[in-house]
Formats: structure tokens, C-alpha cells, sequence
């Protein structure tokens, strides 16, 4: 796999009959638009859409041992994980840098099933093989295994036509076997849009028929990989290789939640003793006064002087307005604090607010119950 051959979704030609516009991602050819970013980001928020995420990194872990050599592999609060629930977590290096952010599934009392990120399937693969080596039985299944998301308010009404009416039960950060319009798929309720949604996995085989099976019904359309950037911007969701990195440390990007009680995991003697008056940046969300967007690696400037930079920045549909994350000196992040972005040598000005820029009627339901499952 390299930039100049990127691998291809059993989608692929799927995509290109549908129009789709075709980008290198992570080394995949994946679809960054079919009918326009505006729109099919303003679809998902106000009925459904589906997504091709077959290029995500799939990895099972099982054995007797296969719980506690998670615990010490992976920065994730695994303890009182239950059979059908799962959870994000941090897969770290020795010096508490992330190598990458995941979701562990409990698919029972000692099998794991862990997604990664495309672009770091070579590296997770590394360090989860080599933790785990002798502890517990790794393995790779990203190849067998096929992804779609079906995201936004309208998730739940479309999918109880293709299946039983068990999905409505399906608590957040939860999954459960079932069959999807005559496939069986792995459904669980999560998503990175902020939206209700669900991710299902399906065999490579089975994917074609379930793709066209979800589009078939009434308010589902297609959308890429434009339109979740600016969706999963919105909802302050980092993204591997802008907000989070090797160089970038749970604390100052502000995931210390996701980060177990104790030590006893990679990367916890590094990170367990940090706290917020620690770290010299913290990584902030930024709004700004119009449309104009501040982009990756433009300059962040707090009373006229450089305090940091831009890791993401769009215009967000839903907000009205232009917003960015990024990192600033610790001095400066408060919500509040009034900052420039240096946007090819013309400044516009922002300010620091708390994130997420824009909060679905879903997600407020899940902060009013309480029912994170994270």
C-alpha cells in the first residue's frame, strides 16, 4: 500500500457510478463528495445518510488471557466492560504519545474486537501484536470485514425497516448480533458525526447488497469523507494526524477521561502524572466572527503574538459561522479569550469557546440520561 496505489472498498465502483469524486485517504481511494459537502453534511443532520467506512482497521483479540493483556496494551477502561458494549480508548506509546484512537468491542467474556484507523492499521498491528504476543490470540480481520455508518435523527426509523425492532433498544457505545435486511451484521450505536447513528459490520461479500438495501429506502442518501470531516468538526471529534498524534499527549488534547484509573498500561508512567497545569498547549476549539475558515497549520495569535496553530478549520453549516480546533498556549486557552488566526497573511479574528461548536438533539439526550456508555 502507498499514496500512488491506494487500495479500494469493495464500494469502489459503486462510488464512481454514482458520481462520486475520488481522493486519496489514509491509503485508500475513498469518496470525498457525490452531490456536494453542503448538502449531504445537511442530510445527515436532518434525515439520514450512509457511509462507506470499509477502510477502517479491524483486529480481534481472544483468549483466556485476552482482558488482562488488553488492560496493560491499550489505554481504555476496560474493567467493567460488559459483553455487548464498547469503548474509546487510546492505544499510547512509551512516552504517553498516541499512536492511535480506537473503539474496543466486548463480542464476549474473553474476545475482543478493536477498530482503529485506516492510515495506522501497519502500526496498531505493531504494537498490539507485539503487547499482546504470548498473552493472548491477535489477529488482523480488517480485510474480512466491511464497514458501513448510517448516521443522523432519521438512523433508527430507517433501520427498524431492515431489521427487528431489538435496535431500538440499543443503548449508546452498545452492539448486538442481528441480521439487516437478510445480512448478518455486527450493529452497534455509535458513530462520528454526533448524530444518532449506528456502524455496521458485514462481511466483504454482503456489503454491495446492504449499501443498495440502505439507499433503496425513503430520506437515505450517500455522503463522503467532506462532509463527516465537517460533520465530526462540529462535534469537536478529533481526527488522527490533525488533533492527535505520536507527538501529542491524552492530557493536552484534552482525553484524560478516556485514560484508566492507575497505571499499568503503555504510556501510563508518562501520562498518569500530568494534569491540566501541566502542559504547555492545550488543544482548543475556536469560533470565529464569519465564514472565512482558518485552515490546518495557519497561526494562532493571542494579543498580537503567535500562541499556536490550527489542527482543523472549516466553515460548519450547522453553526452558521466558521469554527477551527487547534492548539494554544496553555495561558490562553480559556473559553473567552479573544484570538487571530493568520489565514495567508490576513487575520481574522476568533474566539476560544468550549466544544462541541454544535450539540444534536441526540447527543443531548445522552448528556441528560447519562447514558454515554463510555
Amino acid at each position: 500500500m502507498s499514496p500512488s496505489n491506494p487500495l479500494r472498498t469493495p464500494l469502489y465502483d459503486t462510488h464512481l457510478a454514482l458520481g462520486a469524486r475520488m481522493v486519496a485517504f489514509g491509503g485508500w481511494e475513498m469518496p470525498v463528495q457525490y452531490r456536494g459537502i453542503l448538502d449531504e453534511h445537511r442530510h445527515t443532520r436532518q434525515r439520514a445518510s450512509v457511509f462507506d467506512t470499509c477502510h477502517m482497521s479491524e483486529f480481534t483479540v481472544r483468549g483466556p488471557g485476552a482482558a488482562q493483556a488488553l488492560r496493560s496494551a491499550l489505554a481504555c477502561r476496560l474493567a467493567a466492560l460488559e459483553v455487548g458494549q464498547c469503548r474509546y480508548g487510546l492505544l499510547l506509546n512509551g512516552s504517553g504519545g498516541i499512536v492511535d484512537d480506537l473503539v474496543c468491542y466486548r463480542t464476549a467474556g474473553d474476545e475482543f474486537m478493536i477498530v482503529g484507523n485506516a492510515g495506522r492499521r501497519r502500526e496498531d498491528a505493531c504494537a498490539l501484536g507485539e503487547r499482546l504476543a504470548g498473552r493472548a490470540s491477535f489477529e488482523d480481520v480488517s480485510d474480512r470485514t466491511a464497514k458501513l455508518d448510517l448516521q443522523g435523527p432519521q438512523a433508527l426509523r430507517v433501520l427498524q425497516q431492515l431489521c427487528d425492532d431489538a435496535v431500538g433498544a440499543l443503548r449508546y457505545y452498545h452492539f448486538t448480533r442481528m441480521r439487516v435486511g437478510g445480512t448478518e451484521a455486527t450493529v452497534s450505536r455509535t458513530g462520528y458525526t454526533g448524530e444518532l447513528g449506528y456502524e455496521l459490520y458485514v462481511s466483504p461479500d454482503e456489503v454491495q447488497g446492504l449499501w443498495q438495501r440502505l439507499l433503496d429506502l425513503e430520506g437515505v442518501e450517500p455522503a463522503g469523507l467532506g462532509c463527516r470531516d465537517t460533520l465530526r468538526l462540529e462535534a469537536g471529534y478529533p481526527l488522527y494526524g490533525h488533533e492527535i498524534s505520536e507527538s501529542v499527549n491524552p492530557v493536552e488534547a484534552g482525553l484524560s477521561w478516556v485514560l484508566p484509573a492507575g497505571a499499568g498500561y503503555v504510556g501510563a508512567e508518562a501520562v498518569c502524572r500530568l494534569g491540566p497545569e501541566d502542559v504547555s498547549r492545550r488543544l482548543v476549539g475556536v469560533r470565529f466572527e464569519g465564514r472565512k475558515a482558518a485552515r490546518r497549520g495557519d497561526v494562532l495569535l493571542c494579543a498580537g503574538e503567535a500562541a499556536g496553530e490550527v489542527t482543523s478549520g472549516s466553515f460548519a453549516p450547522s453553526v452558521g459561522c466558521a469554527v477551527a480546533l487547534g492548539y494554544v498556549r496553555a495561558d490562553c486557552s480559556g473559553a473567552g479569550t479573544e484570538v487571530e488566526a493568520d489565514v495567508k497573511g490576513r487575520c481574522i479574528k476568533g474566539t476560544i469557546v468550549d466544544v462541541p461548536f454544535y450539540v444534536t438533539r441526540a447527543a443531548e439526550r445522552i448528556a441528560n440520561t447519562g447514558a454515554s456508555g463510555q
